[in-house]
């Protein structure tokens, strides 16, 4: 999702990879580390992990176009170097899911997934201090690049963490894969939902999964049992098109106005409630944004149809079909002709 220019810090690396059930869990921990917090100007001086990690925030995975062939064969290379395995599952044309497996002692338990994307979002490089791309290290071991928590990060900590216990001797009972999935800023419509149906992924026998966590730059670990609900919505108004000239009535711009008047009021309430309660974190809160707004053909012609464009995280509290009816009582009040759709459609069973 779209965000801030963010900074990984470089500390020690965590002690948490020391151990197999520590290495998987440390994908909550979203920062790489060096023994020493060294220049940009000094790369020699630094962990090979963080070397690593550099190298891969250098690939432009970014949407809408993501260099995915260039991270497809970073991730080759990566499991030559570790002698993993290395198979490569194309669910769309242009769109492959790599996984990475080190084989366990006992085939016949369920296996390991440590899930991880490859693609990141956007970027405004105006806005950046650095390059979002050069993956720059400052004097003090920030490290600036787009995808550098979200979450190129955790894929090079499930590398370094198998290489550790490689390293070390280890072997384990169940087997581990890694899975690199492409598309999932953009809803994973092209990467994990088709995976998932496929018979490469029932091979996989994953009896337990991590995926994304929250940054931490300790070795404390935590551990949440629910998360909001992301919603994408579309909201599209029809009404009386005409010439810019003329007081045109009923037209889709004013309906469309109620509706995002009707949104944002409400994102205001639910701002104001995280702010006047010193103990409510943003996550307990449903938060929106409007992303989108899109219509019109000229100046001098009112449209027919215009649209806006929400992302909503619905709090964990929040029963899912009540909050659709609000929706659906928010496009009513604006007028006829007023919808709205779900371009990543939730599951309404709350």
């Amino acid at each position: 999702m779209l965000q801030q220019p963010r900074k990984a810090k470089s500390a020690s690396l965590p002690k948490c990879l020391a151990s197999p059930l520590r290495a998987s869990v440390s994908s909550s921990v979203k920062r790489l580390a060096t023994q020493s917090a060294m220049t940009s100007k000094n790369p020699k001086e630094e962990h090979p992990s963080v070397t690593l990690f550099r190298q891969y925030l250098r690939i432009r995975t970014v949407q809408p176009k993501p260099d995915y062939g260039a991270a497809v064969a970073f991730l080759e290379e990566r499991a030559c170097q570790l002698g993993l395995s290395c198979q490569k599952v194309e669910v769309a044309p242009g769109y492959v899911v790599t996984v990475l497996t080190w084989p366990g002692t006992n085939p016949t338990l369920s296996s390991i997934l440590l899930n991880s994307h490859t693609d990141v979002v956007p970027v405004f490089k105006e806005y950046w201090s650095h390059d979002p791309f050069e993956a720059f290290k400052d004097s003090e071991g920030y490290i600036y690049a787009r995808g550098a928590q979200d979450m190129k990060c955790i894929s090079i900590q499930y590398l370094e963490a198998v290489r550790r216990l490689k390293v070390e001797g280890h072997q384990f009972p169940r087997t581990i894969h890694m899975t690199f999935v492409p598309d999932e800023e953009v809803g994973g419509h092209q990467g994990m939902e088709l995976f998932v149906q496929r018979p490469e992924f029932q091979a996989l026998r994953a009896g337990f999964a991590l995926d994304e966590g929250l940054a931490n730059p300790t070795d404390a670990f935590t551990v949440f049992y629910s998360e909001r609900s992301p919603w994408w919505v579309r909201v599209t108004s029809t009404g009386r098109p005409g010439h810019g000239s003329r007081f045109i009535e009923d037209t889709a711009a004013e309906k469309l106005h109620k509706v995002v008047s009707s949104i944002l009021a409400f994102r205001e309430k639910e701002w104001q409630r995280l702010q006047s309660n010193p103990h409510l974190k943003e996550g307990a809160v449903t938060s929106v944004n409007l992303t989108k707004l899109e219509g019109g053909v000229a100046y001098n012609v009112v449209p027919a149809t215009m649209s806006a464009s929400f992302d909503f995280r619905v709090a964990p509290d929040v029963g899912l079909k009540a909050f659709e009816e609000q929706l659906q009582s928010w496009c009513q009040a604006a007028g006829e002709g007023v919808t709205f759709e779900f371009v990543q459609e939730p599951h309404c069973g709350a």
